[in-house]
């Protein structure tokens, strides 16, 4: 599955489907001055299995941002669209993202995002459709920090990544491979990442052979104490992308169906750079 993410333009996990919206809200001034900036937010998504799900969508109500609290201050959202659309974030993966605002905010320091989803299903291949219950919590708004913080300026515009990560958003309940029903679970897993400190980690996955055929759906994901984000590869390129990774090391793995697993140490992720990460991988013995 090729992978999400944002702008302060407001961005869904997957990269650049192109659909902005735009607010119109009263707070915003049509004369730019150094009391705004522009902010853009965009969404992508992490994996899931591409074999079964034609359709994982959700559809968002709103989306609101928040300054960051001082002293003296607690900090006030600022809505940042009420413009409801449904997104399947299957659509999203490899570094595809799709906008979700593009618009002029108060210049300041943001930590906090509050989006408000009111419906979610999975649609399988087969055409079965699992039409999912929204806990009550995240329809009147799940509250996300941005990590770090991100700073709206005059001339300059921040971006915002939301990636919902859809393998722990959308949970399987039994075996999807075997006899019997399953059921399908929805608690939302949303990354919100300042893409100005970010990166990303690219390459492609193939086999040992001397023709080094590309793996197509293989699996590739980052690690620093705990999973931070994955993906699966493309399905004819054995191509791969993940963005939104804050600055930093990182530990990087690759596995297949059939094929042992790879983990390079010691990548290092550059903000508002590419690393390339290729990954060999050896079929398991017969």
């Amino acid at each position: 599955m090729n992978s999400t993410k944002t702008f302060l333009s407001l961005t869904v996990a997957g990269v650049a489907l192109g659909v902005v919206f735009t607010s119109c809200d009263s707070l915003f001034n049509d004369d730019k001055d150094e009391d705004t900036g522009t902010l853009s937010v965009l969404l992508t998504d992490g994996p899931f299995p591409v074999d079964l799900v034609a359709e994982a969508n959700v559809t968002i109500d709103s989306l609101d941002i928040r300054e960051k609290h001082t002293e003296d201050t607690t900090g006030a959202y600022t809505t940042l669209t009420r413009d409801q659309a449904t997104y399947n974030l299957m659509d999203l993966r490899n570094g595809v993202t799709e906008s979700l605002a593009n618009l002029e905010v108060e210049a300041g320091v943001y930590n906090q995002v509050r989006l408000y989803v009111s419906a979610a299903e999975v649609i399988l291949k087969d055409g079965s459709e699992y039409p999912l219950q929204v806990p009550s919590g995240v329809r009147t708004g799940l509250k996300i920090f941005i990590s770090p913080d991100i700073e709206v300026s005059h001339d300059i515009t921040a971006e915002l990544l939301l990636d919902i990560d859809v393998g722990k958003s959308f949970v399987v309940q039994g075996n999807p491979y075997g006899p019997g029903s399953i059921e399908f679970l929805f608690r939302p897993v949303v990354r919100a990442v300042n893409q100005s400190t970010a990166g990303r980690l690219t390459g492609i996955v193939t086999d040992t052979s001397a023709t080094a055929n590309p793996i197509g759906d293989a699996l590739v994901w980052v690690m620093q104490d705990s999973l931070v984000s994955h993906t699966f590869t493309d399905t004819l390129t054995g191509a791969y992308q993940l963005i939104g990774l804050t600055a930093g090391g990182y530990t990087a793995s690759a596995t297949a169906a059939g094929y042992d697993t790879v983990t390079i140490a010691d990548v290092v992720i550059t903000a508002a750079d590419e690393t390339p990460r290729d990954f060999e991988l050896t079929p398991l013995p017969q």
